[in-house]
């Protein structure tokens, strides 16, 4: 079902007064001039009357025209070839109404195609057709003996002015699906980019906040410690609400200058604090950031955004699924000059047995291979040893902007 626009901008100038006018203008020609003129018969009336029903529905702008449309339509099309077959009266003056109902009903033919559901446009637009293919015959087959010639010009001037119509109407119809179709896709953007921070820097940080309480339920913290713990939760809460606040002020002006500053924030240089920040909330373990200098600079803002995002879904994986991890190493380093390699690798927990799939969430890492793939890399992870190995693939950028192709 074609959708249709949401809404269409009103016409300057007030619709009732505008359509007052109009209906003055068209009536005042048939009461101005004196009864019993010749060429205006007193059935004139009722085809001025008739012209200025049809033109007055075709000038009507409500803000959601849909309402109602087909109805509209079909009353005035049925109007019209009720007169055309009731009225007997000579052409005279009463042709002066012809041109302005004509248009009207080519007027609410085009509308109606570009503006009804599919279910409901063809039946609309035919009864709108035949009104207007009748109406040049209402004064040329009344009369004795018919005016077959007239009646064949005037059905062919109708012929050529329909599919001219219906055409506009049709180019307007796509116009509008196509409207209607970038509005829904930029707000599938939008919620896919809000979903995508809420993932990979809020549930960060607030995972971090978790493991935190949860630890300090458990240990016996001295005032020193506690006031410590206190601090890093205090810390992630103000950069998970930094993030929705970098959000929330990219939705609301997304052609300023910080439409994009949500999705490309940090980068491969931005990987030691975010390190430094895990190990703090990993009491005891072994934590191990390896950043080659080599690699860095070597990609462009959305190869950094994501490979930022790759260490950062890892790391938020080895707080859900490892409870007491004893290691985690992160390497960054260039392969070959062509790509940039990323990997976290966890030790599973101290103690602990050869990996297993770890269950739950899942979508992070399934996101993120799209984002890389459309790259043109790769994302590995998988049980490593008895821990879990995530590994990125990042092609790098050519002079000209184009990623090099990564080697298989």
């Amino acid at each position: 079902m074609y959708p249709g626009p949401a809404a269409e901008t009103r016409e300057p100038g007030h619709p009732v007064l505008r359509n007052v006018v109009a209906a003055v203008a068209l009536l005042l020609p048939a009461f101005a001039v004196p009864s019993g003129t010749p060429g205006l018969p007193s059935g004139a009336v009722v085809v001025a009357l008739s012209a200025t029903v049809v033109v007055s529905a075709a000038m009507w702008r409500p803000a959601e025209r849909r309402i109602g449309l087909a109805a509209v339509v079909t009353a005035v099309s049925a109007l019209s070839l009720a007169l055309d077959a009731a009225y007997f009266g000579p052409p005279g003056m009463a042709l002066l109404w012809s041109p302005f109902e004509l248009t009207a009903l080519l007027v609410l033919l085009g509308r109606s195609v570009r503006l009804l559901p599919s279910n409901r446009v063809m039946p609309v637009v035919t009864a709108a057709a035949v009104a207007a293919l009748a109406l040049p015959l209402r004064f040329t087959l009344h009369t004795s003996p018919p005016k077959w010639d007239a009646s064949v010009l005037g059905l062919a001037c109708v012929l050529f002015l329909l599919p001219f119509v219906i055409g506009v109407g049709l180019y307007l119809r796509g116009l509008d699906a196509r409207r209607v179709a970038a509005v829904a896709e930029a707000r599938g953007q939008q919620r896919l980019e809000v979903a995508r921070v809420l993932h990979d820097f809020v549930a960060h940080e607030v995972t971090g906040m978790v493991v935190e309480v949860q630890a300090a339920q458990f240990a016996s913290y001295d005032e020193a410690e506690a006031r410590a713990v206190f601090a890093h939760v205090e810390e992630a809460g103000l950069r998970a609400l930094a993030s929705m606040d970098r959000t929330v002020a990219a939705l609301r002006d997304p052609d300023g200058a910080g439409a994009d500053e949500t999705a490309r924030l940090y980068s491969l240089a931005d990987l030691p604090d975010l390190v430094d920040r895990f190990a703090r909330g990993a009491t005891g373990a072994r934590v191990r950031c390896d950043l080659a200098d080599a690699a860095l600079g070597r990609l462009d803002r959305e190869g950094e955004a994501v490979g930022y995002a790759v260490v950062l879904e890892a790391l938020t994986n080895v707080r859900r699924h490892v409870s007491d991890v004893g290691a985690v190493t992160v390497v960054v380093s260039l392969s070959g000059g062509t790509a940039v390699e990323v990997s976290v690798l966890d030790d599973g927990g101290r103690g602990a047995a050869p990996a297993v799939p770890r269950s739950g969430g899942g979508s992070g890492l399934i996101a993120l291979r799209e984002r890389i793939e459309v790259m043109g890399g790769a994302l590995e992870a998988g049980p490593r040893g008895s821990g879990w190995r995530v590994a990125a693939s990042l092609p790098v950028p050519d002079p000209t902007g184009r990623r090099a192709r990564r080697l298989t």
